[in-house]
């Protein structure tokens, strides 16, 4: 099992609402109301992780390996929207968001092939991590600034358990685990679709469609496009490093050499081919 040292290695990192968040360094004259509008949104996206951690929980029943890290992984999401809503009612409760606003996010995702989503998630927090390093970047208020390169590391630290879980996948499942992977990262690092590809922005109930996507259900649907474009300003330089970073991994999990994403879907093309099944 991979659980127990996965707890020991992200117990190991824990951090402290009350003594690590350098609450007195708190400087208003560096914050606008946009930038508390953009932090009301995170905190209601990452309050998100409670119907994900029910699909995990559901789409992966088979394996209790993979479902006990779901205790951590919900813990510490849920504690990333705690911070960021513990700053708004320090320091701007009136954007503080109302239940109904947290409770719109909750809701049921479509079963979901567990390779694939375990790749989606992995790409995910790769991103995100790499969407709070950008808003720490942004942000001159200390308070802030110093949460969200907290996320950050706590999004890199999730990835490389996700990428673990994915190896251990590739050693028993083999070509349907490179087929899911492969297939999954051809779609995260497409920077010819016009979104913001993240598991937030995905449709995940058919029933619910259109209004089946957690940012479709925030009360500024609209947001996360405008404030990755025209506020933290994550341009084509950050989503290169998304890119590098989702290429490198794939390349050291499948044991291939990925510099570009024009390899991953050549590889991806191949991948019915019997010689490279042979090859595997």
């Amino acid at each position: 099992m991979l659980f127990p040292e996965i707890f020991h290695r992200l117990e190991r990192a824990r951090w402290s609402l009350e003594t690590d968040i350098p609450w007195d360094q708190f400087d208003r004259s560096k914050l606008t109301e946009r930038h508390l509008h953009g932090i009301k949104m995170n905190a209601i996206a990452e309050w998100s992780a409670m119907p994900t951690a029910e699909m995990f929980l559901r789409d992966n029943q088979h394996d209790v390996d993979f479902s006990a890290f779901m205790s951590i992984w919900f813990f510490e999401e849920q504690k990333h929207s705690l911070t960021l809503l513990e700053y708004l009612r320090r320091f701007a409760p009136e954007f503080s968001p109302t239940e109904e606003e947290l409770a719109a996010v909750r809701f049921e995702f479509e079963p979901a092939p567990a390779l694939e989503s375990l790749a989606l998630h992995f790409c995910g927090e790769i991103r995100l991590n790499h969407w709070y390093r950008c808003a720490s970047a942004y942000h001159t208020e200390p308070v802030i600034k110093h949460i969200y390169t907290v996320l950050a590391n706590d999004e890199a630290r999730h990835a490389r358990v996700y990428y673990d879980y994915m190896r251990r996948a590739i050693s028993r499942q083999g070509e349907d685990a490179y087929r899911a992977f492969s297939k999954i990262g051809v779609l995260m690092t497409n920077a010819r679709l016009n979104r913001a590809m993240h598991p937030t922005n995905l449709h995940v109930n058919r029933s619910l469609y259109p209004n089946d996507t957690v940012n479709g259900r925030m009360p500024d649907p609209e947001w996360v496009e405008i404030w990755l474009n025209d506020e933290i300003c994550f341009d084509r330089s950050w989503e290169s490093k998304v890119e590098d970073a989702i290429l490198m991994n794939l390349s050291s999990a499948f044991g291939e050499s990925f510099a570009t994403s024009h390899d991953l879907r050549r590889f991806n093309k191949k991948l019915k081919s019997p010689e490279l099944e042979a090859a595997h």
